[in-house]
């Protein structure tokens, strides 16, 4: 889903030319700033398509989750918050402190529209953000370097990098020590005894779900086609017993999977009241986060993954990992289709 906020990147908008005070770095250094605040699937797809650039030109990566919609402090970089400091990822050097406040980048940017004035700068409609996304996809599609001396990645870039950069992140990046002993006291419990089936289903709760839409056109057919994908990943082969895994934004996505498969097993947490948005919430807090890294880590722990739709973010670090995923078709969403070894080897958070 597109954002719109008052800008307050990393980089300042205007007067480029000034000084640059850093506490580290040369003063002929370039970067790439992947800023995002949507979903935890989104900024790290995206921090992964501003990683294989920064490789590719030599640059320094920034990562500036400012203004994350699962916090409720606008100038906090969310990247700390959930996962530890890194300083570098596969030879290229990184900066996602909580001191960007006091940085700045030098000039000239791109895209063009980062170098007008600060005042200009305060309101970025839809139109721009999307413009943005299609004059950084041409960039990284062309294989060149930019003029500018610091790129700003300010738009959803899923599926503007290989695999293996995604891959590169999940191994690189590491969930705070908190979440990681959260993780692996559920999967001690509830996971190691059994043969895992991870169901991610992201409902929207009201928001504006774009590309996901047209898997919940009929909502009644929607669940069917779930429970359809759950009765088929049990009756494939298993080395141990069964148990489902149930991960959702939707309360009414739980109750109903629920009431047609009573031992599904869920991790309790704060639902959004009905159709009031997703949970990717600064309502909810950094427990949000916490919580949504505790699942997406574990789905990729799963023996069978079930992505619906396959077009969300969310489950990208199972659709790499986890050994085996159903999905459902992109141009015809009530057919699945099933991935074995998807990959060899998990890497624990």
């Amino acid at each position: 889903m597109a954002d719109m906020s008052v800008s307050r990147s990393v980089v300042q908008p205007g007067a480029r030319e000034k000084a640059i005070q850093m506490t580290s770095g040369s003063i002929n250094e370039r970067f790439v700033v992947s800023r995002r605040r949507t979903g935890l699937g989104d900024c790290l797809w995206s921090l992964a398509a501003a990683w294989r650039f920064a490789k590719q030109t030599g640059r320094t990566l920034v990562i500036d989750w400012r203004g994350s919609c699962y916090l409720d402090e606008p100038f906090t970089n969310a990247f700390p918050v959930f996962f530890e400091p890194v300083e570098d990822i596969a030879g290229v050097r990184v900066i996602c402190d909580d001191d960007l406040n006091r940085r700045s980048f030098p000039g000239p940017f791109f895209p063009a529209w980062w170098n007008k004035p600060a005042i200009d700068c305060v309101y970025r409609p839809d139109e721009q953000i999307f413009r943005e996304r299609d004059e950084l996809d041409q960039l990284f599609r062309s294989k060149k370097d930019s003029d500018a001396t610091t790129v700003v990645c300010d738009a959803c870039l899923m599926w503007r990098c290989d695999q293996e950069a995604e891959r590169e992140i999940f191994r690189s990046i590491k969930p705070r020590p908190e979440i990681r002993a959260r993780i692996d006291a559920v999967y001690r419990e509830h996971f190691e005894p059994y043969s895992v089936i991870g169901i991610h289903v992201r409902h929207g709760n009201g928001e504006d779900i774009m590309g996901h839409a047209p898997y919940w056109a009929d909502t009644e057919r929607a669940l069917r086609q779930v429970c359809i994908a759950i009765h088929n990943a049990k009756a494939l082969p298993h080395a141990k017993p069964v148990r489902a895994f149930l991960c959702t934004d939707s309360a009414l996505v739980l109750e109903e999977i629920s009431k047609r498969f009573p031992d599904v097993f869920v991790i309790p947490k704060l639902f959004q009241a009905p159709q009031a948005g997703p949970l990717h919430n600064a309502a909810l807090g950094a427990e949000g986060g916490f919580s949504a890294l505790t699942e997406m880590y574990l789905l990729a722990r799963c023996d069978t993954v079930i992505r619906f739709p396959p077009t969300s973010a969310f489950t990208r670090y199972a659709r790499l990992f986890a050994p085996r995923v159903i999905e459902f078709d992109l141009n015809n969403p009530s057919e699945l289709v099933l991935i074995e070894d998807n990959w060899q080897e998990l890497v624990a958070p």
